[in-house]
C-alpha cells in the first residue's frame, strides 16, 4: 500500500478522523472507504463496531499509531478510515443550501451536520471556499457529508446554469422580506443563499431572487453563519407546506 501522507487538496483521498465520523462513513457510504488506521490503544464497543462494519466491506485494516499522529496532527486520534473522494450531484427538484466563498472550516461542517439534522441534503458550495473533504471540515461535521449531496461549483453563475428552476432566496443584513414573511410565499424547488462570514453575499444577489432578512436585536450586528444557515433553513422547512415536501431524513 502506498504510503499516506498529511490533507492536502490535491489528494484523490481524504480522512474520517475519529470514532464517530469512521463509523458514520462505514454507515452511509462504506463503498469510498479503502483502509481503516487505528491505534494499539483503541478499544471499546464502538471500535470493535468498526472493525466489523469494514471486515463486511473488505476494508484493509491497518496498526497505524505514528500514521494516525501524522495525518491527524494529534496524540489522541485513535482511529481513521481512508476514503476515496467522490463529486456529488444535486437533486434537481430538491431545496437546496447554496454557500458562497464559506471559508471557515468548523462553520462549514458545523452547516452539513445541521442540514442534515433539519432534513435537507443538497448543499452546493460556490469557490473560492474551504475544502469539504478536509478532515477538519470532515469531522466538525461528525460524518454528516457522507449522507448529504455536496457539490463544489467554481461560481455562482455555474450553479445557477444547472438549476435555473429554482426559486433564489438570498440572506442578506438589507433583506427586503423577513424570513418568516418569505418562507410563507416560497414554492419548491427553492435556493438558501449564504455569504462568506466576514462578508456576506455581495449587494448583487439581491436583484437575483427575493432577498431575505433575519431579524434580531440592534445589539449585534450580524448572525454567526452556521446559525443563520439553522434559522434560515429551519423557517423555510416550517414556514411552507409546498416548500418543504422533498425534504429528506438521508439519503
Amino acid at each position: 500500500m502506498p504510503p499516506l501522507i498529511p490533507y492536502n487538496p490535491s489528494l484523490p483521498y481524504s480522512y474520517a478522523l475519529g470514532l464517530f465520523p469512521s463509523l458514520a462513513l462505514m454507515q452511509a457510504m462504506p463503498q469510498r472507504a479503502t483502509r481503516l488506521l487505528l491505534s494499539q490503544r483503541a478499544t471499546g464497543e464502538g471500535v470493535e463496531k468498526l472493525r466489523a462494519l469494514c471486515a463486511a466491506h473488505h476494508v484493509r485494516e491497518e496498526a497505524a499509531d505514528k500514521v494516525l499522529t501524522r495525518v491527524s496532527g494529534k496524540e489522541n486520534c485513535f482511529a481513521a478510515v481512508v476514503f476515496e473522494k467522490w463529486q456529488a450531484e444535486l437533486g434537481d427538484t430538491a431545496p437546496h443550501v447554496v454557500l458562497h466563498h464559506p471559508m471557515d472550516q468548523g462553520n462549514l461542517g458545523t452547516i452539513q451536520r445541521t442540514l442534515l439534522g433539519l432534513g435537507i441534503v443538497d448543499i452546493a458550495v460556490i469557490r473560492p471556499a474551504a475544502d469539504v473533504f478536509d478532515p477538519h471540515v470532515v469531522r466538525s461535521s461528525m460524518g454528516a457529508i457522507f449522507s448529504l449531496r455536496v457539490k463544489t461549483f467554481e461560481s455562482f453563475e455555474s450553479y445557477r446554469a444547472q438549476f435555473p428552476a429554482h426559486g433564489l432566496y438570498p440572506f442578506m443584513l438589507d433583506g427586503a422580506v423577513v424570513l418568516e414573511n418569505a418562507a410563507s410565499k416560497a414554492k419548491a424547488p427553492y435556493s438558501l443563499i449564504f455569504g462568506n462570514e466576514g462578508s456576506g453575499l455581495p449587494a448583487e444577489f439581491a436583484a437575483l431572487g427575493q432577498a431575505v432578512r433575519i431579524p434580531h436585536s440592534a445589539a449585534i450586528d450580524s448572525l454567526n453563519l452556521a446559525i443563520a444557515v439553522a434559522i434560515g433553513a429551519y423557517g423555510f422547512i416550517h414556514g411552507s407546506k409546498e416548500a418543504h415536501h422533498d425534504i429528506q431524513t438521508g439519503i
